[in-house]
């Protein structure tokens, strides 16, 4: 089984802001699967089950708050009977311009809390992320993040939330080899849209 797991913060005020791009993603997987999101109070988490490629996949958008997103993911991994090489983490990165996508796997968190958490409590830095370019204010990385896109950049922003959910399922049909290279040359311009 493999899991994705889309970060994003609970509750319609973060909606639409760059820190949920990820339960956004997730939310596309989950709609184009034509599959229902379920509470999971005992994992504090939303999921939803779905076949990607043939693959038994859950989809998981933890409800901690993106600081704890571990609390949540870390339990999941173990229930599924999956190990960290079966998890994909969908985020928000402010370190990349808004509209370019990125998959790697390993590696340090990047200064992201969410992925911090997720390897503190999984132990190991050894899965695979998708990150979501969505730009930084220097003078106020807390309010960007927390602040919705402008109608915009919004759009540039759907673009590369689907995008990610596309590369997602790409990892889980074809590999991360394969989804990096088709993927991280990715951007939002018109030129590589996909």
């Amino acid at each position: 089984m493999k899991i994705i797991a889309g970060l994003g913060n609970p509750g319609a005020q973060y909606e639409n802001t760059p820190h949920s791009a990820g339960f956004e993603a997730v939310d596309m997987i989950a709609a184009q699967a034509g599959v229902s999101w379920s509470e999971k109070r005992a994992f504090k988490a939303m999921t939803a089950k779905c076949v990607l490629a043939g693959v038994q996949t859950l989809l998981v958008k933890p409800l901690t708050y993106m600081n704890l997103s571990g609390e949540a993911v870390a339990p999941i991994v173990g229930y599924a009977n999956a190990t960290p090489a079966d998890l994909i983490v969908v985020h928000d990165d402010i370190d990349m311009p808004l509209g370019r996508l990125r998959v790697r796997k390993g590696g340090s968190c990047g200064g992201h809390n969410g992925v911090r958490n997720i390897i503190e409590r999984l132990g190991t830095p050894d899965f695979v992320r998708i990150k979501i370019g969505v730009g930084k204010d220097r003078a106020d990385v807390t309010g960007h993040v927390l602040g919705k896109f402008p109608p915009d950049a919004r759009k540039v922003a759907e673009a590369a939330e689907e995008a990610a959910a596309k590369a997602a399922a790409s990892v889980v049909s074809e590999g991360v080899e394969k989804a990096m290279n088709a993927w991280n040359c990715w951007r939002c311009d018109g030129a590589e849209r996909r």
